[in-house]
């Protein structure tokens, strides 16, 4: 599968963000300073060792940290640091240091950039003080920064990173890094609004001061004019068809005999398929192919990240859908081999595409877009098979199917160390793997009343016993974005059970059967009123139980949080959240965010 002549565009190969991490320091000489010199530049050093380790970039390269030439102890320090960051194009930083220092003359002054300070739990120097005053301080200047602080105090002689502090530093520096990433990005709307859906109605204020994106219109008669024009490499594509053949099982037609379409007309389909594909991809990364050919300003694509494809029904009544497009994009293999997903929202889903950016930045896993379709209750069941849902899915099932494609990395054909079923990053995935995705997929013609136009759809049962997130951001007007989350595990119910729930709906869709984890008195009470109290028909679905790290990123970018079961514990938020009220932390998310605004102002 990897040998190929070509190469994906690659849409992390240049600036990408780095980590900056500034040692602050007691800037008093004549003895004080000198003692503390090696101890605190021994910490941002540990510390830049530790996050280039544990943490990549979406196309699998190792983080790179900026460590800042000298010890911070003013603010003559404090600057060269900040020209030092601005070179290196450094997007989130951490201040971390052992001792006491000089609050406002030491402490990171950029206005957006996520910043975290750790101040080592010791006796010998006071390095929780100089965390607790710079805290104030970035409160009192309106400068949120996450407070980190060791639950057991150290030696002064300990360089070790307790595990506590660990996963702090690594959930900071994953929300931080994300936000960072999208900074300067675009989200490409491939049409227009989809059958009425307010998700696909883009908004470009939403993307330019929460997420510091911005968004590109592309008409979709764009699609059309470089299918007429072969605006696209015809070798690769070539290529691609062939492996498509190879590898991509077809299965029944399950239109009736008066609308299937004749084979002639499917494999007519099938070319149309791939062709749009390589199109999306390079409207959204360039590619440099293009430029060689001779058009080197579709060469150049739109810097994009994200993307959404309207196609119903302006586009799919006439032309074949873009299930395959978004299925093969939004997966983590294909006729090139092993790759960073390019992030395609089905129906130009916007908020569901930010979503899924949120999940894959965070994790470097593909996401799977679907549609909340139905809840059943165990008595429904039961009623309907005789079948009595085993624990945790007592409270009953959400079906997830989406009406066209889904990442094929979602049948869990993945495996950890374990064995157990997984969705790994794409630089984990071993060939088999890869390949275990396609052959536990069929692809189908789609169903003719729905898509006059043709196209394929994907079908696979998604693997239980996977936890998992899934996740929506919705616009609400006068608040702005709001998230919810559901964090729970993905069900495997006997096959004749699963074919007489499958069945009652279109069965040349995915399929995911997933329980929320449930408890206590609110919407998480049970799996039917997490149904209930969803925002919209999409949601996201990442492996995973990652509700923390997304109320992180969350805080970072002001977007509250209104539903989610993550257990109180695991929420990290800047350190001044905790000046809007402790005792209900929902109601303090709202109040933070409210009060600072969008991370890149209004």
């Amino acid at each position: 599968m990897n040998n190929t002549p070509f190469q994906s565009p690659d849409p992390w190969a240049s600036d990408l963000p780095a980590i900056g991490i500034r040692p602050t320091i007691d800037g008093r000489l004549g003895g004080v300073r000198e003692s503390l010199e090696e101890r605190t530049m021994s910490m941002a050093q540990n510390l830049a060792k530790l996050l280039s380790e544990k943490l990549k970039y979406p196309n699998g390269t190792p983080v790179r940290c900026v460590v800042a030439d000298t010890n911070i102890g003013g603010v003559a320090e404090a600057a060269a640091c900040e020209s030092k960051f601005a070179k290196e194009g450094v997007g989130l930083s951490v201040t971390v240091t052992p001792c006491w220092c000089y609050g406002s003359e030491t402490m990171d002054m950029h206005p957006t950039r996520p910043k975290a300070v750790w101040g080592f739990n010791g006796t010998e120097r006071p390095g929780a003080v100089y965390l607790a005053a710079v805290l104030a301080g970035h409160a009192q200047k309106g400068l949120p920064a996450f407070g980190i602080y060791g639950r057991d105090v150290q030696d002064a002689a300990d360089t070790s990173i307790p595990e506590d502090v660990k996963a702090k530093l690594l959930q900071f520096a994953k929300a931080g890094l994300s936000a960072a990433l999208m900074q300067g990005r675009a989200y490409v709307s491939m049409g227009g609004t989809s059958m009425g859906i307010a998700g696909s109605v883009v908004d470009p204020s939403f993307f330019e001061s929460y997420l510091g994106m911005r968004v590109e219109a592309v008409d979709m008669a764009e699609f059309a004019g470089r299918m007429k024009a072969g605006l696209y490499d015809p070798e690769e594509y070539k290529h691609a068809l062939e492996w498509v053949k190879a590898n991509c099982i077809e299965g029944d037609d399950y239109n009736s005999s008066e609308s299937q379409r004749s084979r002639e007309q499917l494999n007519s389909e099938w070319e149309d398929s791939v062709k749009m594909a390589l199109i999306a991809r390079d409207l959204m990364v360039g590619n440099p192919r293009l430029t060689e050919l001779g058009y080197s300003e579709q060469g150049q694509g739109h810097h994009a990240i994200c993307a959404g494809f309207q196609g119903q029904r302006q586009w799919t009544d006439y032309f074949p859908n873009g299930d395959f497009m978004e299925a093969v994009l939004n997966t983590t293999y294909d006729w090139n081999g092993q790759r960073a997903p390019y992030i395609l929202a089905t129906e130009n889903d916007a908020l569901n595409g930010v979503t899924m950016l949120f999940g894959n930045l965070l994790t470097g896993t593909a996401q799977i877009f679907a549609d909340l379709r139905t809840y059943w209750s165990a008595d429904a069941v039961k009623r309907l098979t005789g079948y009595e849902l085993q624990d945790p899915a007592q409270s009953g099932l959400l079906h997830l199917i989406n009406s066209g494609p889904a990442t094929l990395d979602g049948t869990g054909q993945h495996t950890d160390a374990n064995d157990q079923p997984t969705i790994k990053p794409f630089w984990e995935v071993s060939e088999n793997e890869a390949k275990a995705c396609y052959q536990a997929t069929t692809w189908h013609p789609s169903i003719t009343e729905y898509f006059p136009g043709g196209g394929w759809s994907t079908r696979y049962l998604t693997k239980g016993g996977m936890p998992a997130t899934i996740a929506r951001l919705n616009l609400v007007k006068g608040l702005g974005p709001a998230l919810q989350i559901a964090e729970g595990w993905t069900v495997d119910l006997p096959q004749n059970v699963h074919d007489a729930l499958d069945q009652r709906t279109n069965p040349t869709w995915p399929t995911t059967w997933f329980t929320p984890r449930i408890g206590g008195s609110d919407v998480f009470r049970d799996a039917y009123s997490v149904m209930n109290a969803w925002g919209a028909n999409h949601c996201v679905m990442s492996y995973g139980h990652i509700g923390s790290e997304l109320i992180s990123l969350a805080s970072i970018l002001r977007i509250p949080v209104y539903m989610h079961n993550v257990v109180s514990e695991n929420i990290f938020r800047p350190s001044a959240w905790n000046l809007f009220g402790t005792a209900d932390l929902e109601s303090a998310d709202f109040r933070a965010c409210a009060n600072y605004g969008p991370l890149y102002g209004k």
